[in-house]
């Protein structure tokens, strides 16, 4: 099956301190001309091995979906097309947003 591949736009680089002083442990962007559920441009989290340092933009494969069971948003998790993360990845390297929410992980 082929992936959707994607260039992500990254506006919160891995250390990034949000108002909330959530410190961001990966790099997290959007998709321009994608529009999610609050309607602004859909949120990416980048979680690869190619992507370890604070970086400006990404390529790589759409791989999951987190829905939000308590908010109108998914985030969407890109990783490069070579490499396969599991759920358990995916859970430990969002968790520090994601714990403020009912979310559940779609692995596609």
């Amino acid at each position: 099956m082929n992936k959707l591949k994607l260039q992500v736009t990254i506006d919160r680089p891995k250390g990034y301190v949000d108002q909330f002083g959530n410190v961001y442990p990966l790099n997290y962007g959007y998709i321009s001309g994608i529009i999610g559920g609050d309607g602004e441009k859909q949120d990416v989290y980048v979680i690869s091995k190619n992507a370890e340092t604070p970086i400006g933009t990404f390529t790589g494969i759409l791989v999951a979906i987190i829905h939000r069971d308590d908010d109108v948003e998914t985030k969407w998790v890109v990783t490069s097309e070579k490499e396969v993360i599991s759920e358990k990845e995916i859970f430990e390297n969002t968790s520090f947003l994601e714990k403020h929410f009912n979310s559940r992980i779609e692995i596609l």
